[in-house]
């Protein structure tokens, strides 16, 4: 929320507070400053700040109020006027094109001069005519003949908003000569509000906050004056249809109001604070809402007697009827459904109840009349339809998070006094408040002991109960016990131990977080209890990370099309219950996701044109419903996506080659070395997500934990993914990390040299490389220390179905030198086995 200083000042008097420490005063208690923006004040002195400055300042010798005193046309454009200009010390003649001084041209001496904000010669501005914000200099010049040296300024020019169609006309009673920034010189404070701090979504508020911490005086906006209309009672009528949604509905009425732009200074602040002017009525409501936290709404009280039928126009708060259509004060139709509050009258719809108007009961510029509506609503519900309708406003913001029905009163009291005050007209005597079931304000116990243990201080509970009393609570002291009441602004405060905590992060943020003693514990922390499984989890993070894998975290959220993109088009997806989001950020993201390798696609899908290679990893759960079971089963998964490039480009070498299925299986192999998993095995499988034939599941013993290979062409024209092949694997973590181990039995190094081999078997086409390596494992016994594929060859001479694998044998023995007698004992061991089993014969 922006605020500017000068309406903060309306409430809290900090004069002696320079910007710097008010902005440090509004972050300690949780206002925290993102920028000050600076419109005409002088810039803080000095080249280091805590806080983010923006704007400029109006030096007092060179931007003033002035008079103009007559509007002359140009001599030589039509487009052109010259005003007859006094700035305090001189009449000058200054030339503008500002189309709102159009209507007094030619007519003379004006009666009432138009107060204006007046640049000399040689000032600093921004230009009015180039997009963004540019800083330019006024000089010299001659245009159309007439010379130039000053300006009439716009709000563009002066930084109060974007606003560069016509120049200011300040009121009336601007003194001419007045340096400007002494008139009106502001800064504004982008706050960034937390949610559960809405009640400071409004300048009282964060002025609440600021007396609170400096121990300064509360005012109050006084709401008191004469209603000197007609009774209100017989006017409107309003009926409620469930309080759960709709606690209170306040109405006022007001007749007889001309339709005008509210005075500057309103115009101003608006414009200021983010909003933009619209005329006295409307802007009343924004003002309040601004200034109270209480969103209002004014209905055209001529529109709902029409569509009344002359009769008394009742208010009705319901919820919509599935395909009930409203048209919002943006110009947008929006198709309702039976979950979403409104605010109708007999005739139907009126406004979406919290969020934003009707355009069929806006004010407008034939408004005479206006019925002024202040509630409050269940910020839930308000929440969901913002979510299912994708609209957002300022009444929407602060109702979505909770506004006290209390202030819905005072609301429409104060609007109606600003209402009369800029527009005009006779308020009706009373109002009308339909507030059957008020809540009652939470009342929290909490002892002096409790605070200081908890915080570690030395507070008093006198000086509790002050820092409670200057944020509105009633407070009672008895001993060292403090009974406060929940002030009725505030929806934030429970009962019973929450509300104790509640009232401690009160106390702590008025007190001082810093003023808060910085203590040793009273006890060494207890021993850490190691959990060997997160343990183990970190350990597989840096292994795949050292193996030149990146992590990556997905969304968990998705939805059933997206995540049947991983099959190809003509598999038949099977039918798979999801676990649904109430309350989903968009349709693309309703459900909580079922497979780990959706996810990965999706990431290897958007990264795959920024970069030649990719080699990406999660680990994460997937979520699978349980019968029966309010909770799902989170099953831990790990996924590895590789695609691109094996080596990066280089000045020097050949040209690098696409990552292929081994790749991938080395990845996979030397994880599970790092693991110190011994017992792993490769089958060739198939998945609907994979290339047939390059696919493989992968096996811990006898138990498949996973499965990896190149995804299925068909499945990669799913995504928008760049030319060459893509590798995945999706792995059950559990399984994995149960047989990994972080300690493991260690070997000395031999100290006797190994004897190395090399040995070609001809085998049929479907034996595997893994079944042979362990036939010659099985036969080499422990002197075989390591076997190793390096060849595999397929020609005529072999025969048709067989092949050659060429492996390098090590043999070594721990306590003696192996002897060449020994070698050919193991090696005939081996080729005997080798054809016992598998057929193999040795290749000649």
């Amino acid at each position: 929320m922006r605020v500017p200083l000068t309406w903060l000042k309306d409430y809290v008097d900090i004069d002696d507070l320079d910007l710097e420490a008010l902005a440090k005063v509004m972050t300690m208690v949780g206002l925290e400053v993102e920028e000050i923006r600076m419109v005409g004040l002088p810039m803080p002195s000095g080249e280091k700040h805590e806080f983010k400055y923006t704007g400029f300042s109006w030096p007092e010798d060179k931007f003033v109020v002035a008079q103009v005193d007559e509007v002359m046309p140009h001599p030589n454009a039509d487009r052109l006027v010259l005003c007859r200009l006094n700035d305090g010390n001189e009449e000058i003649i200054v030339l503008t094109g500002a189309p709102n001084l159009y209507e007094y041209k030619g007519k003379g001496a004006l009666e009432k001069p138009l107060k204006v904000a007046y640049a000399r010669e040689g000032s600093t501005l921004y230009d009015g005519h180039q997009p963004g914000r540019k800083l330019t200099t006024l000089k010299r010049m001659k245009i159309r003949g007439v010379e130039s040296f000053s300006m009439i300024c716009s709000e563009k020019e002066l930084g109060i908003s974007d606003a560069h169609e016509g120049v200011i006309i300040l009121d009336e009673d601007a003194p001419t000569g007045m340096p400007l920034v002494d008139y009106m010189g502001d800064a504004v404070f982008d706050v960034d509000t937390l949610p559960n701090m809405v009640r400071d979504a409004s300048v009282l508020g964060m002025a609440r906050e600021i007396a609170a911490a400096t121990g300064k005086e509360l005012k109050h906006p006084n709401a008191a004056f004469e209603m000197t209309g007609p009774s209100i009672k017989g006017k409107a009528a309003i009926e409620i249809n469930d309080l759960e949604l709709n606690p209170r509905f306040v109405l006022g009425l007001i007749g007889g109001i001309q339709i005008q732009p509210s005075p500057y200074w309103v115009r101003r602040r608006l414009n200021l604070a983010g909003m933009r002017p619209i005329n006295c009525i409307v802007d009343a409501t924004n003002y309040v809402m601004l200034e109270l936290g209480e969103p209002l709404h004014a209905f055209d009280y001529d529109i709902l007697l029409e569509r009344a039928a002359d009769e008394t126009p009742t208010i009705i708060t319901r919820t919509a009827k599935d395909g009930e259509k409203l048209t919002t004060l943006d110009g947008v139709e929006h198709a309702l459904d039976r979950e979403m509050e409104l605010v109708t009258d007999t005739s139907g719809p009126l406004s979406l109840a919290g969020v934003m108007g009707g355009e069929e009961s806006e004010v407008n510029s034939n408004t005479k009349s206006v019925l002024l509506e202040g509630a409050s609503w269940n910020f839930i519900n308000i929440r969901k339809t913002v979510s299912k309708l994708k609209i957002n406003s300022e009444a929407a913001y602060r109702f979505s998070r909770g506004v006290h029905p209390a202030l819905a009163e005072l609301g429409v009291r104060l609007c109606l006094k600003r209402m009369h005050e800029w527009g005009g007209g006779q308020v009706a005597k009373g109002l009308i408040d339909n507030y059957p079931a008020p809540p009652e304000d939470p009342v929290v116990e909490l002892s002096t002991e409790w605070v200081n243990n908890s915080l570690g201080t030395d507070i008093s509970a006198q000086e509790i109960a002050d820092i409670l009393i200057a944020l509105e609570f009633e407070c009672e002291v008895e001993g060292d016990i403090i009974t406060a009441k929940t002030p009725p602004h505030r929806l934030d405060i429970h009962t019973g131990i929450i509300g104790r905590a509640d009232l401690l992060e009160e106390i702590s943020r008025i007190y001082g977080f810093d003023k808060i003693p910085s203590q040793r514990l009273n006890q060494p922390l207890p021993p850490q209890q190691v959990d060997p499984s997160l343990g183990m989890e970190e350990n597989l993070k840096d292994l795949l990370v050292n193996l030149g894998l990146q992590e990556l975290i997905a969304y968990r959220m998705t939805s059933p099309e997206r995540e049947a993109r991983r099959f190809p088009p003509d598999f038949e997806v099977p039918d798979q219950q999801y676990i649904e989001i109430q309350n989903p950020i968009t349709v693309e993201r309703r459900v909580m996701r079922r497979s780990i390798l959706s996810s990965m696609l999706e990431i290897l899908e958007y990264n795959s044109s920024l970069g030649q290679r990719l080699a990406l990893f999660e680990i994460g759960p997937v979520f699978h419903p349980v019968e029966g079971q309010q909770l799902p089963e989170e099953k831990m998964m790990l996924s590895i996506g590789l695609t691109g490039l094996r080596e990066k480009p280089s000045w020097q070498g050949s040209e690098p080659e696409n990552m292929d299925f081994y790749d991938l299986k080395g990845v996979v192999e030397g994880m599970m070395q790092g693991l110190h998993i011994a017992d792993v095995g490769y089958q060739a499988s198939e998945y609907p997500s994979f290339h047939p034939g390059k696919t493989a599941k992968i096996l811990i013993g006898d138990l498949e934990i996973g499965v990896m290979g190149e995804v299925h062409p068909l499945v990669k024209a799913n995504y928008e993914m760049e030319e060459p092949p893509v590798y995945a694997a999706e792995i059950e973590l559990k399984p994995l990390l149960e047989a990994g181990s972080i300690l493991f039995d260690v070997e000395a190094v031999p100290t006797y040299p190994p004897v190395l081999e090399d040995l070609a078997v001809v085998v049929n086409e479907n034996v595997t490389a893994a079944e042979v390596e362990a036939v010659m494992r099985k036969g080499g016994g422990d002197y075989l220390a390591k076997v190793q594929l390096f060849d595999i060859y397929r020609g005529k001479q072999l025969g048709e179905g067989k092949k050659s694998l060429a492996f390098s044998l090590t043999y070594i023995a721990p306590d003696h030198t192996l002897t060449d007698k020994e070698v050919s004992k193991l090696r005939n061991k081996i080729i005997h086995l080798l054809d016992q089993e598998l057929d193999a014969k040795l290749r000649s």
